[in-house]
């Protein structure tokens, strides 16, 4: 101790770093052997030692640190609308399209695709939000545009290749001479939001040329997302109506398109990833799907962001109470650690079980996905031996709204309950050489996002009224409910409460209820099948048996080691 120091440093949690997120992940484990049993897991496992490391960690917070800089026009005043980013980001970037986060599915096509692919896939999403979720923001643009993009052949025969190579391209330069590419989206406007209805945008058709149908882009988006992808969907309005257009920042020719970024947005959190306001002035774009029929075939690829939104916050989960088990374990309160005192044990095995449902649930919708893929190629791709693809198809569109309203909603109340655990330091925005300095106060921030993006709540809860038209929704449930039924009096009261609901007329204030009530049924359902009884039987008595507003309010009898225990992270330190 120098001659300056008042005391020494101790009682203080080590950072949670250099550990295998995927091995060290229980939940998500037995929710892959339930639902995708043939997947080889050593490449989840490769990926998980490789996101775990300090390095990763701070490749991170740097990307963090250094948030994107807009140039409008270089040196001699010419118009260049470039957006730089820190190294760390194109790391980041160029490691997730290297394990195929953006594309791997889509990859070898209908005829070759292999069962579990989109499940395997939202695995490794799901991870690279503990992490750092910038830059899956074009990712999962990328990953999800390929269904809407098979509308255009000629657009689909020059891009769909480039969009799933695993070799980053980070180069300003036209297609022809990239690699690969990233996607991006363009929806909201200034007077609109989520009701692109009201969009301004106009489009007139020019020609055709060798991508198709040719329009000029004139007006405004008020939300662009990644400004510096290789070409975006977006909508305008074309004479017979919305309508849905392909615009690269580069055209066929290879000029610069006339796409002009006004500024980026200074965002609460998701800060080193640019998101942009921008002008179109006559810029060029290729007509995907029908005039007047835009709304339909962008949200093809809405329905899959919306599924990472699931994901990203169900990891996001993951990694706010691997930070919380992991100071807990370690830092001592009242003469023992804090995992050992009664009252944080409830809050923790609390978080615990609240984690693991989301992740259950985000795959189950993965699961459905994949299930569902290609389905007009089936005679190609077969679902697995006893998989029902149209039973599958119901819950994909019920899952889909649901999943997004639910586990995003409950995001950000979840991380501020971890950030509890910490106290004052999970506060802290450290700045530290530490890679994972500030990682809970970063999650906190960035929580939110995924509730908005995509369909905040209303529009979700919307969706799923929409989706309660179809055929046979009630029977759908009830079958897929079966195997839980007589597990637990709690479940079955709850499913024959909303099963009576959704048979009947369910008015528009009652939508948000009707979609929590049915997420929380179906991640009993999942729980029941793929964790240990003492899970399904703690979720039952916590979230269908009684109203839960707080986290820690698990009831008597519950055993609180076993989901802790179940829950911590393997590099989770103890005293």
């Amino acid at each position: 101790m120098n001659s300056f120091a008042t005391h020494d440093v101790f009682n203080q949690s080590q950072p949670l770093t250099g550990h295998n997120l995927f091995s060290g992940n229980q939940p998500l484990r037995s929710a892959l052997a339930l639902l995708a049993p043939q997947i080889d897991t050593r490449r989840l496992l490769a990926f998980g030692a490789e996101l775990g490391t300090a390095t990763m960690q701070l490749h991170a917070r740097l990307a963090n640190q250094h948030p994107p800089q807009l140039h409008t026009h270089d040196a001699q005043g010419q118009r260049i609308d470039q957006v730089e980013f820190h190294a760390s980001y194109h790391h980041l970037l160029g490691h997730a399209l290297q394990h195929g986060l953006h594309g791997a599915p889509w990859a070898a096509g209908a005829a070759s695709k292999p069962a579990g692919a989109h499940i395997e896939r939202a695995a490794a999403f799901m991870l690279s939000n503990e992490l750092e979720v910038s830059v899956l923001c074009p990712v999962s643009m990328s990953y999800a545009v390929l269904p809407a993009l098979q509308a255009n052949a000629p657009l689909m025969a020059d891009w769909g290749h480039k969009l799933t190579a695993c070799a980053y391209d980070p180069r300003f330069v036209p297609i022809f001479q990239k690699s690969s590419a990233t996607m991006g989206m363009g929806m909201t406007e200034k007077q609109g939001g989520s009701d692109v209805r009201a969009n301004t945008t106009r489009a007139e058709f020019e020609g055709a040329d060798d991508w198709g149908r040719r329009y000029a882009i004139t007006g405004h988006k008020w939300f662009f997302s990644a400004p510096m992808c290789d070409a975006f969907l977006l909508l305008a309005q074309a004479p017979a109506g919305l309508t849905c257009f392909f615009m690269p920042r580069f055209d066929l020719n290879g000029e610069l398109n006339s796409l002009h970024i006004q500024r980026l947005k200074n965002k609460l959190g998701n800060r080193a990833n640019a998101s942009s306001e921008v002008e179109f002035h006559a810029a060029r774009a290729w007509l995907v799907g029908d005039e007047g029929r835009g709304i339909a075939q962008i949200l093809t690829m809405g329905a899959l962001t919306r599924l990472d939104c699931a994901l990203g916050t169900a990891g996001l989960m993951r990694q706010a109470l691997g930070i919380a088990l992991n100071h807990c374990s370690q830092r001592l309160a009242f003469g023992k650690p804090l995992v050992d005192q009664p009252l944080m044990q409830n809050v923790l095995a609390d978080l615990a079980l609240e984690s693991e449902a989301a992740t259950a649930l985000a795959l189950r919708l993965a699961a459905a996905v994949d299930r569902t893929a290609y389905a007009h190629e089936q005679a190609h791709a077969q679902p697995a031996a006893g998989i029902d693809a149209g039973h599958e198809k119901i819950m994909r569109r019920l899952l889909t709204p649901v999943a997004k309203f639910w586990i995003c909603k409950r995001g950000s109340h979840f991380a501020q309950e971890a950030m509890e655990c910490l106290g004052g330091n999970g506060y802290v925005e450290a700045t530290g050489m530490d890679g994972s300095a500030g990682a809970m106060a970063r999650n906190y921030r960035d929580m939110p996002l995924n509730s908005i993006w995509e369909g905040a709540g209303n529009i979700m809860a919307l969706d799923l009224l929409r989706a309660l038209r179809g055929a046979d929704v009630a029977a759908a449930l009830e079958h897929e409910w079966s195997s839980v039924r007589g597990r637990h009096r709690a479940f079955d009261g709850a499913a024959d409460a909303l099963l009576l609901q959704i048979d009947g007329l369910v008015e528009e204030p009652q939508a948000r209820r009707l979609a929590r009530d049915l997420a929380l049924l179906q991640q009993a359902a999942c729980l029941s099948a793929g964790a240990p009884p003492a899970v399904f039987e703690a979720f039952c008595a916590s979230r269908l048996a009684q109203a839960s507003d707080v986290f820690g309010v698990l009831p008597a009898g519950t055993d609180f080691s076993a989901l802790i225990e179940r829950a911590r992270p393997a590099a989770a330190l103890s005293s």
